[in-house]
């Protein structure tokens, strides 16, 4: 029988966090040996609410963490600055990270690849670990070698940190990639009101949308005479992500480098 792949969350207690912890919890490959939390030192997790009978020791201090507990990978769902930093310390002590933050800089990006190749681990950073988005920014990318006017539209809730979101800018990158640059619209275009047209990423527009009810949404419109094309990825809970931070945890053990983006990871 193959050994459970030993895992420890950081950020378990938020909305992301804790989705993620009942799929580890319920894997039958999966060990949650320990979480990273900014509160509740050396308690059991079982002792918060939410976590009844799910008995993994919480840590404020990642470097203690990391060594007094045996782990393989480390799922984090936090923040960028906090993400950067867990993500670096992760792969200092030998376990693999995998990490659902966006909003990484370039430079960082750079610097944790390299130093996950010097260690000979991986290490995922997926803008979104729903299966069904990261086909929508692959089947984007398809349209866009026979549709060069494209716009990008993704709603989320309205405690969203970032502005467009990482999923919009890495569906606008890959598209990007095999679209000639085009600026659209009439070229005499004028905003009345700052902000009506969105970001311009290459030519292309992307509006952000903030509302309570929302979770994660995107569409991807297409336009040429005569037609259009319109492909829409939704996320109605977060449970939606876990399929892909699973696929993501088992990938991981299997690589050597760092991978932005699950759609590296799908056949």
């Amino acid at each position: 029988m193959m050994e459970s792949i030993k895992v420890i969350i950081a950020g378990p207690r938020g909305r992301m966090g804790k989705e993620a912890v009942y799929m580890v919890e319920k894997a039958e490959n999966l060990q949650l040996t320990a979480v990273l939390d900014r509160k509740y030192n050396r308690q059991s997790l079982s002792d918060l609410e939410g976590f009844a009978g799910i008995d993994a020791p919480v840590f404020t201090d990642i470097h203690e963490c990391f060594s007094e507990v045996e782990a393989d990978v480390l799922i984090d769902l936090t923040t960028p600055e906090t993400g950067y930093i867990h993500t670096k310390t992760a792969l200092e002590h030998n376990i693999r990270p995998v990490v659902g933050t966006t909003g990484l800089t370039e430079e960082q990006l750079t610097e944790l690849k390299k130093l996950s190749e010097e260690k000979g681990l991986g290490c995922i950073i997926a803008p979104n670990f729903a299966i069904g988005a990261v086909l929508m920014m692959k089947f984007s990318q398809m349209a866009a070698k026979y549709f060069q006017n494209v716009e990008i539209i993704e709603l989320h809730h309205d405690r969203k940190l970032d502005a467009p979101s990482g999923t919009a800018i890495k569906t606008a990158q890959m598209i990007a990639a095999v679209r000639e640059k085009k600026q659209q619209g009439h070229p005499e275009e004028k905003e009345t009101m700052t902000g009506a047209r969105g970001a311009d990423m290459e030519g292309m527009h992307l509006h952000s949308v903030r509302l309570p009810g929302l979770v994660a949404h995107q569409q991807v419109l297409f336009g040429a005479d005569g037609e259009t094309l319109t492909i829409r990825h939704d996320s109605y809970n977060r449970a939606s992500f876990m399929s892909g931070v699973k696929m993501c945890v088992e990938t991981v053990m299997k690589v050597e480098t760092l991978i932005y983006g699950m759609e590296n990871i799908l056949d």
